[in-house]
């Protein structure tokens, strides 16, 4: 029960702090913490908000509003949420709003949908006054009445409908009206059942005598008992879908109707889970090894006085069973659990693996679900407090857990877990960890190759460190042999992106009856178009980056904004039909496997094949059931798969991993290349590593070679122990965006220079960042390191102090997109 007639809102926008609004009466037994409110905001528009408090006092900075109704009786988000969104707020330096928007499903967001329609007092005669587009428009509001701007301008075919609308809206022709719309639509099944008592024999003979001499009648009746099991006795009564019972009578919905209209048969409607209920658990726990039971016993120790332990260990040493007995025991004890996987693919080979132990107590979260499906796993877990373990991607950690036990963060390493864009610009792993604590529970993370900065807090005491320095069942590590693709060019041993030596073992490989995988981190057909004359490339208008060939929709694709252009039949600056695609992406290489193994089945795993839901799932199938000799992908064939028939993975390009601008390409070039490596011999054949590179005398190759993480961490820490970087300091990038590139270059001369009055030589830039315009928006990056025993709440009010000002005094700063990026990865 509320004390105050005052709430504080939080709006799914990114404005700063929350907004008070004032409380009915009516409503005040009705709203708590947590709860959905619609909310009147600006002139005409609604929001769904979320009651994050309640004030004693109106503001007196502006006019208080009253809510107009509240949607919950309870509260959809829970207190240890609304805790962790004011942190996340608070340490990515964005907006409580901004974690809001990103945190909870659309379809539990309720907003205003802008409509327009023709004014029914606007005079006819005056509309011949009006040019011809508004006119055209004009006349299909009054013909369709009321439109979004997206409908007209799909009607029309028109561009600048906004600006059209406004003007029309201004000459009183149109007007705007606002609808509250409620996206989230529960589903419903149609069901049929016997309208007369199980016990009445004597109506059981009367059904029969009523459709006798209709024989799809009869079947249909017979069919119906026979799903429902209603002659059977001593056996639950079971519920048969409409469509169920059609398809099994091959009957049609007439023949049911008749049934209904003599009274034999009810026809009822209810609402069901869109997810299909699984078996009961079947299988036991997994056997453990010697090493894992002993890891087992060290993570519990650990977690006595750690709450976060990092588990090592090495590709194919059979985590994912010690994480399956972690998940048993906190289930066992009343809790729930959180396993966070870095990529959606990762989830389709797990959830058959835990559906078998866990059964209905396994959920999965993810984008890839419809907004529906989102909702309804929310509502599941907001409704009971039952043990349960939601496997799902970085978005997971926004679910309503009432008393989460464990967070277990796999391939913790992974640069998936940190969101780019937009804000919150957050790193799901820390977040899990600060979850975990807000709900008094534990975390661990694993990996074969830890961050830097995961590591160096374990060994200096901060984490728990458990090692898992062996492979399961006794397998080996991969052998990882260096092609040395400079050598074989003289010796034109080359055919297309492969050597002679790959081309061998992946051939050998096949024939053997085994698998391979091709791994190349750069989608498309090529990375870029050029002209053969003059050196022509193609560049996107709106980013600066080259476009990328994608040849089966033969075109010129921006991997940045989106864009796409034709690819041009002659170059435009020298006129001579000399354009062609240079270097390999995956497209092309999926093409040249197939030239070169033409006894091998192709596979490819890349953002472009795997767009729809269900992709995923369908490719990891296919492979797993040796559908396909060989899959070439990008990154996501790296992230903790699990096939059983590859003997052979080849890398086509290492350098251009680690040749990156970048202080942690050393890190992430390493990570990439000893995970693709674990894919390889993970049962009892041995595996086979190729790594083409120009380069096979650097650090990084010759540390994977030897699979020796220590030893490449001992020289990145010391790397970075010099220059300060992380773990030694933290880091916030501050990008600054405009559309006239002048202005930004005055403006973050200006800001970099403010910074350094108050942080001194701490400050780095304003500096061109590798891709320097997206979207229109040039861009420039200043590098703040602060030092780890620095107040960092401080840093970020004087970074937000300073904005604030130099925005109130600089008139240009108004037209300019600041966006921080904290632990940037």
């Amino acid at each position: 029960m509320p004390i105050s007639p005052y709430i504080d809102v939080i709006l799914p926008l990114p404005l700063a702090g929350s907004f008070t609004y004032a409380l009915p009466m009516a409503m005040g037994e009705q709203v708590s913490v947590g709860s959905r409110v619609i909310v009147p905001f600006g002139r005409k528009k609604f929001y769904t908000g979320i009651v994050q408090g309640f004030s004693p006092a109106a503001p007196k900075e502006y006019e208080v509003k009253e809510a107009l109704c509240v949607l919950d009786s309870h509260p959809v988000v829970r207190h240890p949420q609304l805790k962790l969104w004011e942190w996340m707020s608070d340490y990515y330096l964005c907006s409580i709003g901004d974690v809001y928007k990103a945190a909870v499903p659309t379809g539990l967001k309720i907003e205003s949908e802008t409509r327009f329609e023709a004014n029914p007092d606007f005079d006819a005669e005056d509309a011949s006054t009006l040019p011809e587009r508004e006119l055209l428009i004009w006349q299909l509001l009054q013909t369709k009445g009321k439109l979004e701007a997206k409908e007209i301008e799909k009607e029309t075919g028109f561009r600048s409908v906004p600006t059209l609308m406004q003007r029309l809206v201004e000459r009183g022709a149109a007007i705007v009206s606002e609808t509250i719309v409620d996206k989230y639509r529960p589903k419903r099944e149609k069901y049929a059942r016997i309208a007369f008592a199980r016990a009445d024999e004597e109506a059981l003979r009367a059904a029969f005598a009523a459709v006798k001499g209709a024989k799809k009648q009869e079947m249909l009746l017979m069919t119906l008992l026979q799903l429902s099991g209603f002659t059977r006795a001593g056996v639950p009564v079971a519920e048969v879908t409409q469509q169920e019972l059609l398809d099994k009578a091959q009957a049609t919905t007439t023949i049911l109707k008749a049934l209904v209209d003599k009274g034999l048969v009810e026809r009822y409607t209810k609402e069901v889970s869109r997810f299909a209920a699984s078996q009961a658990a079947v299988s036991p726990l997994p056997a453990l090894s010697d090493a894992q039971s002993e890891a087992l016993r060290q993570i519990h120790s650990s977690f006595k006085d750690k709450q976060t332990v990092l588990l090592h260990g090495v590709t194919s040493s059979g985590k994912t069973e010690i994480y399956a007995h972690l998940i048993d025991y906190v289930l066992s004890q009343g809790m729930q659990a959180l396993y966070l996987v870095p990529e959606i693919a990762l989830t389709t080979q797990l959830t058959a693996r835990l559906r078998a132990i866990f059964g209905d107590r396994l959920l999965i979260y993810h984008s890839k679900f419809t907004d529906n499906e989102r909702v309804e796993i929310w509502r599941r877990l907001l409704r009971g407090n039952e043990p349960c373990v939601v496997v799902g991607a970085r978005s997971a950690i926004f679910l309503p857990f009432a008393k989460l036990g464990l967070c277990i963060v796999d391939e913790e390493h992974d640069q998936s877990y940190k969101q780019f864009d937009p804000a919150p610009r957050y790193n799901a792993r820390d977040c899990a960890i600060m979850l975990a604590h807000m709900h008094g529970g534990k975390t661990l993370l694993g990996s074969a190759t830890p961050a830097v900065e995961t590591y160096y807090k374990a060994l200096s005491g901060k984490y728990g460190l458990v090692s898992l320095l062996e492979r399961y069942k006794g397998a080996t590590q991969p052998e990882i042999e260096i092609v040395d693709m400079a050598k074989a060019a003289k010796k034109k041993a080359i055919d297309a992106s492969f050597a002679d030596t790959t081309i061998a073992a992946v051939r050998q490989a096949v024939r053997d009856g085994q698998q391979a995988i091709v791994f190349h981190n750069r989608r498309g057909f090529a990375p870029m178009a050029r002209c053969g004359k003059c050196q022509y490339v193609p560049k996107c208008q709106y980013c600066d980056v080259s476009l990328t060939y994608h040849k089966r929709a033969n075109s010129l694709v921006c991997h940045y904004c989106g864009a796409s252009y034709p690819l041009p039949e002659t170059c435009p600056v020298c006129g001579e039909a000399a354009i062609d695609v240079v270097g390999y992406g995956t497209e092309r290489i999926e093409d040249e496997v197939d030239r070169i193994f033409p006894e091998a089945k192709s596979l490819r795993m890349d953002l472009d094949t795997t767009r729809n839901k269900n992709s995923y799932e369908n490719l990891i199938d296919q492979f797993s059931q040796r559908k396909a000799d060989i899959l070439v992908g990008t990154q996501m064939v790296t992230k903790g798969l699990d096939f059983g028939g590859v003997s052979v993975v080849a890398v086509v390009n290492a350098d251009n991993i680690i040749n990156f601008p970048d202080f942690r390409s050393a890190e992430r070039a390493f990570c990439i290349l000893e995970q693709v490596s674990g894919r390889a011999g993970r049962r009892d054949i041995p595996g086979h590593v190729l790594i083409q590179t120009r380069t096979p005398e650097h650090p990084v190759i010759q540390h994977v070679q030897a699979h020796d993480y220590l030893a490449f961490y001992t020289a990145e820490i010391e790397e970075r122990r010099v220059f300060s970087y992380p773990p030694f300091t933290r880091l916030i990038y501050i990008r600054l965006k405009h559309r006239d590139e002048r202005e930004l270059d005055e403006i973050a001369s200006l800001y970099a220079d403010r910074l350094r009055q108050l942080f001194g030589n701490r400050v780095q830039g304003p500096a061109k960042p590798p891709v320097a315009r997206v979207q229109s928006l040039f861009i420039r990056q200043i590098m703040l390191k602060v030092e780890l025993n620095a107040s960092m709440p401080k840093v970020k009010q004087i970074l937000r102090d300073l904005y604030a000002h130099l925005r109130s005094t600089t008139p240009t700063l108004r037209s300019l997109i600041l966006q921080y990026d904290v632990d940037p990865y």
